[in-house]
């Protein structure tokens, strides 16, 4: 058991970003699990806990949990929707990384998921048919984020191909237009605002290459804040950093005379009196001067 858990920490540790992101995934579904398993045994509810960290639909609720806006992408409702975003999301960030760096993954998924948020909310506040029930609508999943990753890497390479057993050859923009129409046409028949959220992720990855196609990357400004905000809770170091100043010409040349003028002594006492002879020091000397 010690061996497996050293072994996810390493590869946890050491692993691309899109192993790090699928870790995580499945760690805090394995947690909230856990958890489930605990609150039944002795009776204890969790949904208070779960309500701070899904993405509500409702103001004044989302104005309270900020944060809901990127922990609501990190949670599933059930093991097949997990395995499903997790699928989807080593497929696509597998190729994704053969032609973009893992910044630019991290940031497509973040703020992909981000963006699926920001359409659903908007959805349920102005749509008709979905305003009567945006008091207790609530987003999760990473479906926004996996599929912004999709058509990110689609737009990217569009003829890039891939073979399904069955199947045969199919080019990834046929994946993530398939992937597209299927959340449209699946609107009104159950999952509504997931559906929703997936299409506002799906747009943010398109809209994200045609920028980074034209020289404009997203990931940059975001990769920045990010180090800035981590940067914040790291402690600072009480060691104070010093600037040489650079040596002048002079300086440089006193120096080696010095230094020269030392090994010389020490030279001239090996000639006399032997190598054995030498202090600690002057074998330093010796040493030190071997290196240059």
């Amino acid at each position: 058991m010690d061996s497996i858990l050293n072994n996810l920490k390493q590869e946890f540790k050491y692993g691309t970003i899109l192993n790090k992101l699928i870790y995580i995934n499945v760690g805090v579904f394995l947690a909230f699990s856990i958890l489930g398993v605990f609150s039944f045994m002795f009776q204890f509810d969790v949904s208070p806990i779960l309500n701070r960290l899904y993405l509500p639909a409702e103001n004044s609720k989302l104005l309270n949990q900020p944060w809901s806006f990127v922990t609501y992408m990190f949670l599933h409702n059930g093991f097949l929707h997990l395995l499903f975003n997790m699928m989807w999301l080593h497929f696509a960030g597998k190729i994704f990384l053969q032609y973009l760096s893992p910044k630019q993954l991290l940031s497509t998924y973040i703020l992909g998921g981000i963006s699926g948020g920001l359409v659903f909310i908007i959805a349920y506040n102005y749509i008709p048919a979905l305003a009567i029930y945006t008091q207790n609508a609530q987003a999760l999943g990473a479906s926004a984020a996996v599929l912004a990753i999709v058509v990110a890497i689609a737009t990217y390479t569009p003829n890039y191909s891939v073979r399904f057993p069955f199947i045969g050859i199919v080019k990834l923009k046929h994946i993530a237009f398939f992937s597209v129409a299927l959340d449209i046409i699946s609107i009104p028949k159950g999952n509504t605002g997931g559906h929703i959220a997936h299409l506002g992720g799906a747009l943010f990855g398109y809209l994200y290459i045609k920028q980074l196609k034209k020289g404009n990357d997203f990931s940059v400004g975001f990769t920045k804040w990010v180090n800035s905000l981590s940067n914040l809770f790291k402690p600072k170091s009480k060691l104070k950093t010093v600037h040489k100043r650079p040596k002048t010409d002079k300086q440089f040349n006193t120096e080696k005379s010095a230094q020269q003028k030392a090994v010389d002594l020490v030279l001239e006492k090996i000639s006399k009196s032997g190598y054995e002879s030498l202090s600690k020091e002057e074998k330093a000397t010796l040493f030190s001067a071997s290196k240059k």
